[in-house]
């Protein structure tokens, strides 16, 4: 049984629980510092980049002339003259990011694409409706100068950056383009613009980093913390939340069908702690001003226990007042086919992502959304924290009732 990608197929729509369009699973890098500050003195700074770890790193670029000093005092001004820049603003958990900090009254600068969403299906009148509240600068995220010219046209500084960002497919070549190189891009535009303070949405599963997108994703983490050390006053919030609602929703349809759920293994071979998109949204709105979370690795689940895949397949036939019914596969169904297409990758190079993919899907039915304990080098929910009050049993509820409106799962399902 070998691994297709598919937009269409319907039997595993489990989804990456940190990128907007992964395969579909039951779920469960050194530089140097960016900016070495002194009082608006003129200089220009070359960025030197290990890119031993990356297939495709960006270009260096030189930081600006002139470096304006940071502001480390804004926590102290009122919310309506706190201007925060979101990037990654239309993504799953973005828009939530930004709807919660207009809500709590900060200048909310949200960088959009001009279309967006999954296969670019929102144009500019959408994203800005969707973005109310906020002040929408359409730009590139993945081009710095772009990006520059784009914050230049408001004439605004900025104070602090909350960056949403993710690589859509996991691939290869779009993990270093996005999970590193857009996001570094997201800080570099900050800090010539004054920010002192920046908000990482990163994952949880970089604390085991098997696939590209994590690499990718701990590279830029090592930067931001290298760029904390500087003494300038600057600080960073790294965000590693577990599996979100909308990663374990995939196959509600197919059950409500008929069909039976489907798992790995004996559907104990992973648990996560999902959090919803609100109550994330929450949290990082949080990791603005408090200063408790500040140069911080924050790992975050949410509320009640640690939930399998078997618990998340008989919570939902119990919704669904249906007997349960499950279809076990075993895992080296996919250890087989992640091995062909990574043979058949070296033949043709084409492949090298559907390996990337295989591999991701085989990560997220065996490996635990959970704090790694160090000292026992088993995940632990007991020291996974738990944030919130929506729970996965009121999200199965809704979208039972409902639908997975809002849901999306992205553009890829396996099998």
């Amino acid at each position: 049984m070998l691994l297709s990608v598919s937009s269409s197929d319907p039997l595993l729509l489990h989804s990456h629980p940190h990128l907007s369009s992964l395969p579909n699973f039951p779920s469960s890098l050194l530089v140097s510092p960016l900016i070495t500050h002194s009082k608006l003195k003129p200089r220009t700074v070359k960025l030197s980049i290990d890119a031993s770890n990356s297939p495709n790193p960006p270009s260096p670029v030189l930081e600006p002339t002139t470096t304006p000093s940071p502001s480390p005092s804004f926590r102290t001004k009122p919310h309506k003259d706190i201007n925060i820049l979101v990037t990654g603003s239309t993504g799953y958990i973005g828009k939530f990011v930004v709807r919660e900090l207009c809500r709590r009254g900060f200048n909310v600068i949200a960088v959009a694409r001009e279309r967006s969403g999954i296969r670019g299906r929102s144009d500019k009148d959408q994203t800005l409706q969707r973005l109310a509240g906020s002040t929408v600068c359409f730009s590139d995220v993945t081009d710095l100068d772009t990006l520059d010219r784009s914050l230049d046209s408001l004439g605004l500084p900025i104070d602090a950056v909350v960056c949403c960002l993710a690589s859509r497919t996991g691939g290869i070549k779009d993990s270093w383009k996005i999970d590193y190189g857009a996001t570094r891009n997201s800080l570099v535009a900050g800090r010539r613009r004054g920010a002192s303070h920046f908000v990482l949405l990163s994952a949880i599963c970089v604390q085991k980093p098997l696939l590209e997108f994590q690499r990718a994703k701990l590279k830029f983490e090592d930067e931001l913390e290298k760029e904390a050390a500087d003494g300038t006053g600057f600080t960073y919030s790294i965000v590693r939340p577990t599996a979100f609602f909308k990663s374990l929703g995939g196959q509600v349809e197919t059950v409500k069908g008929g069909k039976p759920y489907v798992m790995f293994g004996d559907g104990r071979l992973c648990a996560c702690k999902p959090i919803s998109e609100e109550d994330l949204a929450s949290f990082i709105a949080d990791c603005v001003m408090d200063e408790d979370k500040a140069c911080k690795i924050l790992p975050i689940g949410g509320p009640g226990k640690a939930l399998t895949p078997l618990d998340q397949g008989e919570m939902l036939f119990r919704l669904l007042g249906q007997e349960p019914k499950f279809l076990k596969v075993p895992i080296g169904v996919m250890d087989f086919s992640i091995g062909v297409l990574d043979f058949l990758s070296k033949i043709f190079p084409s492949l090298e992502d559907a390996a990337e993919f295989g591999r991701i899907g085989r990560y997220y039915a065996a490996e635990s959304m959970l704090v790694l304990d160090p000292e026992t080098g088993q995940y632990s929910a007991e020291k996974t924290p738990s944030y919130g009050k929506d729970t996965l049993d009121d999200f199965f509820a809704r979208v039972t009732r409902e639908g997975m409106a809002g849901q999306e799962l992205g553009e890829q399902t396996i099998f």
